[in-house]
This record gives structure tokens, C-alpha cells and sequence, in this order.
């Protein structure tokens, strides 16, 4: 199995249950996450993530190999990183956020990796 498709595969593992636990069992997510003020707002981002897992899970299992799915993975992994960094550094979120900001700028690193070793081709994978 390619590094590539281990990726999606990982980051839309670890998407789908950070995505899904809000949605769950929110006592839970809150008493690890801290309190929020707008709750609808913890589901609407927690069913986004689950999509994007999903999504990433879904490109995983193509053989046709599109740049799409990883612009997805980085960017994604980006976006969320760099919020948890800025809002724990401003004490708006707790510091447990930068636990996930870790996780996500390895999902960074990684997928800087991909592009570098793979290129711009448009191939179907050889799996």
C-alpha cells in the first residue's frame, strides 16, 4: 500500500472520529474540550469534519489517483492546526487543542512529503 493511500486512510480515521464525537456524546467532547458558548456551532464543525473523513476515506479506496483529495487532506489539516494554535495561544479554546494542532501539522508534513515525492501526475495508483 502506498504512503499516499495510508494517509487518506489515517487522516480520514482520524477526522471521522473527531468529527463524530460531538456528535455522540457532547458531555464528553465538552468535559475534554471545555465549555462552549455556542454548542450548534461545536455539531455544524463536527459534521464538517466527518465529511471531510469521510471523503478522504472515500478517496482512499479509488484507483483513480486525483490531486483533489489531497488538497483536501493538507489543507484541511492546515486550517484546523492553525486554529488550534491561535485561539489556545489567546486563551479562547483550552490547551488541549494544541494536542490536535500537533496531530494535524504531522498530517501537514506528511501530505508536503506526497506532493514532493509523487510529482504532478494524474495516474491511476498501482496498488
Amino acid at each position: 500500500m502506498k504512503f499516499r493511500k495510508i494517509l487518506l486512510m489515517a487522516q480520514g480515521v482520524y477526522f471521522l472520529l473527531t468529527g463524530i464525537w460531538p456528535l455522540l456524546h457532547m458531555p464528553s467532547f465538552l468535559a475534554v474540550t471545555g465549555p462552549k458558548n455556542e454548542v450548534w456551532l461545536v455539531v455544524t464543525v463536527g459534521l464538517l469534519i466527518l465529511v471531510i473523513g469521510a471523503t478522504l476515506l472515500t478517496a482512499a479506496l479509488q484507483r483513480q489517483r486525483e490531486r483533489s483529495p489531497e488538497l483536501l487532506g493538507f489543507f484541511s489539516a492546515l486550517s484546523m492546526g492553525a486554529v488550534d494554535v491561535r485561539y489556545a495561544l489567546h486563551d479562547v479554546i483550552l490547551d488541549v487543542y494544541f494536542l490536535d494542532a500537533v496531530a494535524e501539522f504531522i498530517l501537514v508534513l506528511a501530505w508536503v512529503w506526497v506532493f514532493f515525492k509523487s510529482g504532478p501526475k494524474n495516474t491511476a495508483d498501482k496498488t
